[in-house]
């Protein structure tokens, strides 16, 4: 009987697990969930962006149910790889014990594109960007995770 694949422990991490980290999350558990136990969490904690419930909806991943987790509440997870999806996370990122490894992928911030948008479809759109783009990274896991460590 051959054993079980373990899948491995991601957490994305963001400043507030609002918007990036909690896409993120979304489509590792949709794209990858067979190889990936996703997690996201916030070095602050800012509430769920109901833009990026929005825009994930649309493309057809449902993270209403998510809630915005503070890093403390996550932190006695054994994760193999901590993702961090924005700059200012990435430089507050808390040393984790063991052999852990943290990566870095930034992905603009949805809000700060959306502040000087014109219309709220032009403001979406600056959502639907980071999506795609968060999907796209999501796609390469976990096979990119190795050639990114730092």
């Amino acid at each position: 009987m051959q054993e079980a694949k373990q899948k491995l422990k991601v957490l994305f991490l963001c400043t507030g697990n609002s918007c990036r980290s909690q896409m993120a999350e979304g489509w590792a558990r949709r794209l990858k969930g067979n190889e990936i136990e996703a997690y996201s969490a916030g070095i602050e904690t800012h509430g769920l962006n109901p833009h990026a419930v929005q825009v994930m909806a649309e493309a057809g991943v449902d993270i209403s149910n998510h809630r915005s987790k503070h890093l403390d509440e996550v932190k006695s997870i054994p994760f193999d790889y901590v993702i961090t999806v924005c700059d200012q996370a990435h430089e507050s990122c808390p040393l984790f014990p063991g052999k852990r490894k943290v990566i870095h992928v930034g992905f603009d911030d949805p809000p700060r594109l959306a502040k000087d948008a014109k219309s709220e479809q032009e403001a979406l759109n600056g959502y639907r960007r980071v999506r795609d783009e968060i999907r796209t990274f999501v796609e390469t896991l976990p096979e990119n995770l190795r050639t990114q460590e730092t």
